[in-house]
């Protein structure tokens, strides 16, 4: 038999400071809601639900209980079978006693309202809401075709310690500071039998933050993502929370056909049903309402560092892109990703005394203020460069100017981590030098942005630990740099990135490595000379205008 579980545990004696946090952690949604997961997930009375298994993990005031006794009923008279044949059709589980009773209330009451006996309606309900911990569950009571809910908000902080460690211990993916609904999702899915299904509404930030790591890992590599449905402004729970809900539908299968969707707060239940019936059909591949847009795309997408955020359509051109195209960081082209040096004594380190030390001690750097302009303006500032050509530390006796010169701050140089760590070393920055980057081509770009800032270091110029710097082998650095000028590249960072105040980007490495372009051979000539045009003239929309072509794009949705 199939089965649907809900949240639940053996231990009943609960500290009342857990308790405390898990009535904090309450947040009861509303009816049209749980028919929409229920619609999406297929769980409807024209199926035979006696015969499959439904888990919630935390049932709470029985919001979702009370749907799904509904459907059971209608099921069992659709196929002329007793209610008592649904006894092991679904496990809820609570914490909380009173939410428990409650729950089981709500079922007798909902089936007796559809025709069925009150003894039989007490023994279906009581059979299945149970008082416990779902994440410290057996396995046997786990098991299910479905399982849904809202799983609880609550920070594992806010756990007492013994039982933070039991679920630290039971769910692999909770690490950090996550909340504990990330438990929620592994165990879930781990429960879920071969083409079972995960519905859940919950704070959707799991997606991306660094929290969220391991539980995106966990379902890109043994899971299909079928649809994020973002509901930030939807009322869709019985009070008003920050939670930055989204519904989530997960498979356990190979990944398939994903769904992004977004929604405004007009979506209700109304709007609800016609998405639902959208989803269910699979034609058209998009849609656009006044209540919410969609866009199907073949594939999620196979990272798991982060997923990446936007509206519907510009994911769907952002999985289109990254199922066509290779990454920016690529060995075949010897493109690579990296940062400028980080001296941990900025203050001692650079200078523009050009007499401070011997002249070959001093290496120019490029500043962010130098890339202001879209060129490099250079100011004139060096880096007291304490290494070699081949990498080593300078003997300081070789260079009477720089030891004199380092041992003047040798007491705030020595106090620094890397010189606690290695005190012979003391005089050492953070990172080496690469003598051989200083003379290479490369394309610097500001840390924080608001738009995408490709500049072109000729070479000679060394860049400061605030600009990141791509380097190839193969490309012509004015096309790549035409194209990184883009709004489509721009588009790879935006969905990835964190947004700073203001809108400001972070056009860090992780990021600049999500950008995937084409071969450089395949782009014919006449794109590569408006690539490097634009490029040089700093002109965003030609570039962008070359860069649809290149990939084969009509347009750049927002």
């Amino acid at each position: 038999m199939a089965t649907i579980a809900l949240f639940s545990t053996d231990d009943l004696s609960l500290p009342e400071s857990l308790q405390e946090a898990v009535e904090h952690g309450e947040v009861f949604t509303r009816a049209w809601v749980v028919e929409l997961i229920l619609d999406l997930l297929g769980y409807t009375a024209d199926r035979d639900l006696c015969d499959l298994r439904l888990v919630e993990p935390a049932c709470g005031g029985g919001a979702f209980l009370t749907v799904i006794a509904s459907r059971i009923s209608a099921s069992c008279h659709a196929h002329q079978r007793p209610i008592i044949d649904a006894i092991d059709a679904v496990r809820a589980f609570d914490l909380l006693g009173r939410n428990m009773e409650q729950s089981q209330a709500l079922v007798t009451a909902a089936l007796q309202e559809e025709g069925w006996a009150a003894e039989d309606a007490r023994k279906v309900a009581t059979a299945w809401v149970k008082q416990g911990d779902y994440l410290l569950q057996s396995d046997a009571e786990h098991r299910a075709d479905y399982v849904v809910g809202n799983p609880p908000y609550i920070r594992l902080e806010d756990v007492p310690d013994d039982r933070m460690a039991a679920y630290r211990s039971a769910c692999s993916t909770m690490g950090g500071r996550a909340d504990i609904y990330i438990g929620f999702y592994e165990v879930a899915l781990r429960s879920l039998n071969r083409g079972g299904q995960l519905g859940f509404i919950c704070a959707d930030r799991w997606m991306r933050n660094q929290y969220g790591r391991r539980l995106r890992q966990l379902v890109t590599k043994h899971f299909s993502m079928d649809l994020a449905l973002v509901m930030h402004d939807v009322d869709a729970f019985d009070e008003q929370v920050s939670a930055y809900p989204a519904i989530t539908l997960i498979s356990n299968k190979p990944q398939g056909a994903a769904v992004a969707a977004d929604t405004n707060r007009s979506f209700g239940a109304k709007e609800a049903r016609i998405f639902a019936d959208w989803y269910l059909e699979g034609e058209p591949s998009t849609v656009v309402t006044a209540s919410h847009q969609a866009a199907r795309m073949p594939h999620w997408f196979p990272e798991e560092d982060s997923w990446p955020a936007a509206s519907p359509a510009r994911l769907a051109v952002l999985e289109d892109l990254t199922e066509r195209f290779r990454l920016l960081e690529d060995a075949e082209t010897g493109t690579k990703v990296g940062i400028g040096i980080a001296t941990g004594a900025d203050k001692i380190f650079l200078t523009k005394e050009k007499d401070l030390v011997e002249e070959d001690r001093l290496l120019p750097m490029a500043m962010v203020r130098d890339t202001t302009s879209g060129t490099i303006d250079w100011d004139g500032m060096y880096l007291v460069n304490p290494w070699t050509a081949n990498g080593d530390l300078v003997d300081l006796d070789a260079y009477p100017r720089l030891a004199s010169y380092f041992e003047k701050h040798g007491e705030a140089l020595r106090k620094r981590y890397v010189a606690v760590k290695q005190p012979q070393r003391w005089y050492k920055t953070i990172d080496k030098v690469d003598h051989q980057l200083t003379r290479r081509q490369k394309l610097l770009f500001p840390d924080m942005k608001l738009r995408i800032h490709p500049v072109l270091d000729q070479g000679g110029l060394y860049p400061h630990h605030n600009l990141y710097f791509i380097v190839s082998d193969v490309w012509d650095m004015r096309v790549l740099g035409g194209l990184l000028l883009s709004k489509v590249a721009e588009a790879f960072v935006e969905a990835y990135a964190v947004k700073m105040r203001g809108g400001t980007l972070r056009f860090q490495a992780q990021y600049l490595r999500k950008i995937r372009v084409p071969d450089p051979a395949t782009i014919s000539e006449s794109d590569q000379a408006a690539l490097a045009e634009a490029f040089d003239k700093r002109d965003v929309e030609a570039a962008t205008e070359a860069a649809l072509r290149v990939y084969g794009l009509a347009e750049l949705p927002d």
